[in-house]
């Protein structure tokens, strides 16, 4: 079909917004990495702005030797394999049982699931509760109390209601029992989103830094992004003064080095999974 003027010119704003919105997206990024190659004094002087200047490692020799950055990227890796971990048992767990009309309540534990991506019990409480647990200062802190999302759980829950019932029903009639089912036949079936949901976990659990900054007090446990935090929080609070600058000038570029280094696992590990990442959230969404 022939397109009318109306539809080009539609078509048209659209590539140029998502144009736009693409660039501001990158250009971040671009930046980010053409000042961790550049040099202390052209970054702090205003130069960089697509390509590096004054070209140098400098920034990457200094994270590379630094035990401290080290230590606070193992912990932010075992944080979120094992968060994920965690997570995607108990989301499997419950998306299966909430799929099955059999279940006693389903409805009622459908609804106060929903229920909680309105409704939650906020910042303070949830640090009470914590502390009540006796999670303080503890990895358990992280891993346990942010383990599962509600979202999540009705995405896959909503893939697992797709699946059809004859195959349950042929299973059974074979003897097949419910872990049977949802190891052999449920989760070889739902790959793309079960892909889908563990990145989305992935992600949160990379990336978040706010609750390790508040539970945890011992350095030997902090992730990588509360180390970033304090190191820009601390370049905010350098003065004027000469030798501060100076100290300014050299750490501005260091920060840069270490965003890098901490977003290469996630930039690599994304065009894996893309795949499943779009299939898993477009399955399902729509029923006959």
């Amino acid at each position: 079909m022939r397109e009318s003027k109306g539809e080009k010119l539609f078509y048209a704003i659209n590539y140029v917004l998502l144009t736009l919105i693409a660039i501001l997206c990158i250009y971040p990024l671009i930046y980010i990495l053409s000042a961790s190659f550049s040099s202390s004094s052209e970054v702090i002087g205003g130069n960089v702005i697509l390509l590096p200047k004054g070209l140098t490692l400098e920034s990457y020799q200094r994270v590379l030797s630094n035990s401290s950055i080290w230590l606070a990227y193992g912990n932010t890796i075992f944080y979120t394999v094992a968060g994920v971990a965690v997570s995607m048992v108990l989301t499997i767990l419950g998306a299966y049982s909430l799929s099955k009309k059999r279940l006693m309540g389903r409805r009622f534990f459908g609804f106060f699931i929903s229920l909680t991506l309105w409704f939650q019990a906020g910042t303070i409480p949830t640090y009470l509760n914590i502390v009540n647990l006796h999670m303080l200062d503890s990895r358990w802190g992280i891993l346990i109390p942010f383990a599962l999302s509600a979202f999540n759980v009705i995405v896959l829950r909503t893939y697992f209601e797709g699946i059809p019932d004859a195959l349950e029903e042929a299973a059974r009639i074979d003897g097949a029992s419910d872990p049977y089912i949802l190891f052999k036949i449920y989760l070889p079936l739902a790959m793309p989103s079960l892909a889908t949901v563990a990145l989305f976990y992935a992600v949160s659990r990379w990336n978040g830094y706010f609750w390790a900054m508040v539970l945890l007090q011992t350095d030997s446990k902090i992730p990588l992004q509360v180390v970033l935090k304090k190191m820009i929080v601390e370049i905010a609070a350098v003065s004027d003064s000469k030798v501060d600058m100076t100290q300014k000038i050299s750490q501005e570029t260091f920060i840069y080095a270490t965003i890098v280094v901490s977003i290469l696992p996630m930039v690599a590990f994304y065009p894996f999974i893309q795949k499943y990442f779009i299939k898993g959230m477009t399955v399902g969404a729509v029923k006959g």
